[in-house]
């Protein structure tokens, strides 16, 4: 049996709460009436509408990341993965956001198959879907809220297709309680069984949502091939996959630095995103933040430091059609003993190595270097999880304040990795790294 859309005694219960401390509130937020967010079709061609005019969305996904400086870059939305998000409540998120002029499209935590949730127990899907529902009632009238993401990429390695059923029944419930607000669900990838499964499962959404990063380029061939159905939100894309790109002999995936990075997000959104206008209504660009995940730099839009890197004035480009007045350093190689990331670099043991950045900045601005090594990341984890930062490698770099180091090899065999920051003093960072074997 599917759970019930009927409104249970706990929630009714949480609905007069709530009801008896409004008056309060609205009195200190006089605003606190939801804005109805539509979308329409004319002519084949799919608009977002917001309190009936059309809302060109601006958008990133921040969980810890700076939304006043995401405010100031000229972003207008931006999605979370949890309600709570980045140390914040879910109505601290929202305000923040109101606070700004700001929207918000709030996830929706739903058990996913490859972290154990079973969604043949029944029980469990039912408590699932009543801890929904209340999360609903608690923020669906908030003003700066723009839609609901119902569970982050439960496609991932899953195979009992009753998610969907449940991603459905929850779709029906919120709009019932909330007519005011689009729901819709995230697929790690475009895969054409999931999306067959979710058109016959999940009617009820109101659009589909993609996780694209390298496969962004045959997005438009895929909707044409597919003659695809409904509206489409690219709700990450960004930075190339780690696991999709080139590898060292020994397993090492090769990032590209961060000049390499804002050129790739200039070309996804010139050449894929704005001419499927009418098709896709919005995306969201991956990271604005910063994490830990094969490194410390392979999807922040920010460094450890906080400081931005030229992504952000790629973004800052695409959403005020004009370039930010102080530039961030551009990276054009980097070298170590002589040899770029894709030369499967091996040093000896207690080797003596030279290693060389090449760093210009627009406005000439003096740059501060700082380089760092680090034992090369062993985690196996996949689907964003959380991983931890390998360990430091100190006392092995000479000159670690210039642009040309000298570097002594570790002395145990294994994979390292090099890291290096170029600051200009103005609150930017380009940088680049190379993975590296020590060889007995």
């Amino acid at each position: 049996m599917k759970p019930s859309i009927k409104i249970g005694l706990l929630t009714a219960l949480v609905i007069l709460m709530c009801q008896a401390c409004g008056s309060s509130s609205d009195a200190q937020n006089p605003q606190s009436e939801a804005i109805k967010v539509e979308i329409t079709s004319d002519q084949g061609k799919y608009h977002l509408l917001r309190d009936g005019k059309p809302y060109q969305v601006k958008g990133a996904g921040i969980e810890y990341g700076d939304i006043d400086a995401f405010a100031r870059h000229g972003g207008n939305s931006f999605r979370t993965w949890n309600i709570d998000s980045g140390g914040r409540t879910g109505q601290q998120v929202l305000d923040k956001a109101q606070s700004l002029g700001l929207t918000v499209s709030m996830n929706l935590v739903l058990g996913a198959e490859h972290w154990g949730f079973d969604y043949n127990n029944k029980e469990k899907v039912a408590k699932q879907f009543e801890r929904i529902k209340l999360e609903v009632l608690k923020y669906k009238d908030h003003p700066a809220l723009l839609s609901w993401i119902i569970g982050n990429e439960l496609n991932y390695d899953f195979k009992n297709p009753k998610v969907y059923d449940a991603v459905n029944d929850i779709s029906k419930m919120i709009h019932q309680l909330d007519p005011n607000h689009p729901t819709t669900t995230t697929l790690s990838g475009y895969v054409p069984h999931d999306i067959k499964v979710i058109l016959e499962r999940a009617a009820d959404l109101d659009y589909i949502s993609v996780q694209m990063y390298s496969d962004l380029v045959n997005l438009p061939d895929y909707i044409r091939r597919d003659n695809f159905p409904t509206p489409l939100f690219v709700t990450e894309w960004g930075a190339q996959g780690h696991w999709e790109v080139e590898k060292t002999s020994w397993g090492a995936p090769i990032e590209k630095n961060s000049s390499m990075k804002a050129k790739n997000y200039l070309d996804g959104y010139q050449q894929v995103i704005e001419p499927l206008a009418g098709q896709v209504i919005g995306t969201y660009v991956f990271l604005w933040g910063q994490k830990q995940e094969r490194t410390a730099t392979w999807y922040g839009m920010f460094t450890d430091t906080d400081a931005e890197t030229e992504t952000i004035d790629v973004m800052h480009y695409i959403w005020n059609q004009r370039w930010p007045e102080n530039r961030t350093p551009k990276l054009e190689s980097m070298l170590l003993n002589g040899q770029s990331a894709e030369d499967n670099v091996k040093l000896k043991a207690n080797g003596n190595y030279t290693a060389l950045v090449t760093v210009k900045d627009p406005e000439n601005d003096p740059i501060r270097y700082r380089w760092e090594l680090r034992h090369e990341s062993k985690t196996t984890q996949a689907g964003g999880a959380q991983e931890k930062l390998p360990a430091l490698v100190t006392g092995l770099i000479r000159g670690e304040s210039n642009k040309e180091i000298q570097i002594q090899a570790p002395a145990t065999h294994g994979a390292y990795r090099l890291f290096v920051y170029a600051y200009d003093g103005n609150g930017h960072a380009a940088h680049a790294n190379i993975p590296f074997y020590v060889d007995e």
